[in-house]
């Protein structure tokens, strides 16, 4: 196979080129421009931060995105999807003041937000994909309802999958809370009885007669007819239904690279990653610790796989910062996000995305100045 194009830009700026003419720079280099946006719906994936972490990308840079698919005539539109775990964003208002909270309004970025799982993640659609974990996958409805798609992620470590890069944005990012449970769990919804108010809100969302009450008015599930598609868990609004058992990491970076296909297969789409602010964590936590490694710079591909590939290669070429938790930690293997979460892979999920057709993880990185 043909190595996949990785574009890259590093940090420096000068007065006559910022940081945002470089970004706008590489996209068009990366060959962004290309993609036919004319009086198309284009989403752009992105993380709008949990409030209290300050890691997320500014949203400045979502904005040069967004003006140059204006430019070319295309109705654009900045989305993610509802989280699974109680926070900030769980649901589309919450999640939406979040997102405001952060600097991402309108005025900053040029364009609205939609929440693409609806008011409380219920909102999705059923990609058939008939992969080795995952038959259907559940997307946010707005994020499929796009012609076009494109990922703007903030590439960092991840505690679970190892390294949080593009695969990690769209495929996790992209699934409803129902597909989120499918990736996280292996087992079905089971009820707190002590948060249960006995509404009958999550009976009501059960199409498969698998919720009923107990004596004292509490919600149980009957796993025999329930058919885990988490659709309680939304329907909640205490918190009371919470996901089954946890998935394996290796089996959650495949699930995770078997949605990220289901979002990409059969449409347009493009993808840019900036390696700064490295945390050892997910951006979905309420803070962020200490970078591990010195800011790298941008970088842009039409292949996910590659791209996730070719910016974590960057970051293990760098040194560690001390005082960061990297640097607390037994330095064993040379890579950095294995030393840091030794308990996850994240080429498990780059070999997987190659076997089922994702991309690439051989590139030619190409440097633009």
């Amino acid at each position: 196979m043909e190595k996949s194009k990785v574009y890259f830009a590093d940090f420096r700026a000068t007065s006559e080129c910022n940081l945002l003419q470089k970004l706008e720079k590489l996209v068009k280099k990366a060959g962004i421009e290309t993609l036919p946006f004319a009086d198309r719906y284009t989403a752009v994936k992105i993380h709008f931060g949990e409030p209290g972490n300050l890691s997320y990308l500014r949203p400045n840079f979502s904005k040069v995105i967004v003006d140059l698919v204006r430019r070319q005539g295309g109705k654009v539109f900045l989305t993610d999807c509802n989280t699974l775990y109680v926070g900030r964003r769980k649901n589309a208002l919450d999640h939406l003041d979040a997102a405001y909270e952060n600097g991402y309004n309108p005025f900053a970025t040029g364009c609205h937000i939609l929440i693409a799982d609806g008011l409380k993640g219920t909102d999705d659609t059923l990609v058939p994909i008939d992969c080795e974990y995952v038959k259907e996958a559940k997307i946010g409805r707005a994020i499929m309802d796009a012609d076009i798609f494109i990922s703007l992620t903030h590439f960092k470590g991840h505690e679970s999958t190892g390294i949080g890069g593009a695969l990690k944005n769209i495929g996790m990012g992209c699934g409803s809370r129902a597909g989120k449970m499918e990736m996280h769990s292996d087992g079905k919804p089971v009820v707190e009885k002590d948060e249960c108010r006995g509404c009958g809100a999550c009976r009501k969302n059960c199409a498969h007669d698998a919720i009923s009450f107990d004596e004292n008015h509490r919600a149980q599930i009957d796993h025999e007819k329930c058919v885990g598609c988490g659709r309680c868990i939304g329907a909640c609004n205490f918190d009371a239904v919470h996901p089954g058992g946890d998935t394996a990491n290796e089996i959650l970076n495949c699930k995770i690279a078997e949605y990220a296909y289901a979002v990409l297969k059969d449409r347009p789409h493009f993808h840019i990653s900036l390696v700064m602010d490295v945390s050892p964590n997910c951006d979905c936590h309420a803070e962020n610790d200490a970078p591990i490694v010195p800011d790298v710079g941008m970088f842009a591909s039409f292949d996910p796989v590659a791209l996730d590939v070719a910016c974590a290669d960057a970051v293990n070429r760098q040194p560690v910062l001390n005082g960061s938790f990297l640097a607390e930690q037994p330095q064993t293997t040379h890579d950095h996000f294995t030393d840091t979460h030794p308990v996850t892979d994240w080429r498990v999920g780059i070999d997987h995305a190659v076997k089922i057709g994702l991309g690439n993880r051989d590139y030619e990185l190409i440097t633009i100045k």
